[in-house]
């Protein structure tokens, strides 16, 4: 067994409203944690929490709580710019007792430098101070066009050895995360792009923060879990990715449990149309005839 497992990296609904649908999301999330996830990941990048709110984020955590979901279950993903406003979200959700922070480097700014980020991390945790703890560092450069090197992740972890804990790898360069895994191996490492996970937990990974988690969570877990490969999982990877990923994402929830709500996000992003729609579903029912659609 590894340590960290598997979380389902939750996709957030909305109502016609626009407002986050609080009941459908907690529905998903109790179905995933049933279905072997050790956690729920909220606004990270499948949850869209670019484009959620410090006070909407408050919210539907005290939902999740006061629903009886453990705050031990929860990961919560902080993609903001400002210091002020990372270590706002940061507080807000240790301040309930989370069991991680999954923090994404600044974004607005383009081609800055080691240092440059290693001084933005610092000011965050500073402005934490003493409750910060248990982060992980999201390396996810097709969306934030910033990458972590592994020098800089050596220097966070030496400089905050009580606080980085961890990283979670969405580059999709193996090298890369054959190379993270082999230098810090100390670090709980999450593997992001399943079409790579099975491989890098048989390599010490820990794991995984997976968007798939929201409606394969079975065959997820035994890669992210198990370390065992999922050629199924590996191809319907690149059937996602030849949409936006998160609307994707989206679609399938909205399949697997027949509530069209989830087709809804939130802008700047747009719905899949009815024929990505049926692309989608027929890949994934070609792959998975024998799991209930």
């Amino acid at each position: 067994m590894t340590g960290f497992g598997l979380s389902v990296a939750l996709a957030t609904p909305f109502e016609s409203s626009g407002a986050i649908a609080a009941d459908v999301m907690l529905a998903q999330a109790k179905r995933s944690l049933a279905s072997g996830c050790a956690s729920v990941t909220l606004f990270g990048t499948t949850g869209e929490g670019a484009s959620i709110g410090t006070q909407e984020r408050e919210r539907i955590l005290d939902a999740f709580l006061a629903d009886g979901i453990q705050p031990s279950q929860i990961v919560v993903g902080v993609l903001v710019d400002a210091a002020e406003d990372a270590a706002q979200q940061i507080s807000q959700a240790l301040l309930k007792g989370v069991r991680n922070i999954l923090l994404a480097p600044p974004s607005y700014f383009k081609n800055v430098s080691d240092d440059g980020l290693f001084a933005w991390f610092a000011d965050v945790f500073a402005r934490v101070g003493s409750k910060a703890r248990d982060v992980l560092v999201y390396n996810i450069p097709s969306v934030t066009m910033v990458a972590l090197s592994i020098d800089l992740i050596g220097r966070l972890r030496t400089a905050f050895p009580s606080v980085v804990t961890g990283v979670k790898d969405s580059s999709g360069d193996w090298p890369y995360t054959e190379t993270l895994l082999g230098k810090h191996g100390d670090l709980i490492i999450l593997i992001g792009d399943e079409r790579h996970l099975a491989k890098g937990v048989r390599m010490g990974g820990q794991g995984a923060i997976s968007g798939m988690a929201n409606f394969a969570p079975d065959e997820v877990r035994s890669m992210a879990v198990d370390g065992n490969d999922d050629p199924r999982v590996e191809r319907f990877v690149s059937e996602l990715l030849k949409h936006p990923v998160t609307p994707a994402v989206k679609v399938m929830v909205s399949k697997m449990t027949g509530d069209d709500t989830w087709l809804a996000v939130r802008p700047p992003l747009t719905s899949i149309s009815a024929d990505g729609r049926r692309e989608l579903a027929l890949a994934f029912d070609g792959l998975f005839r024998t799991k209930a659609a």
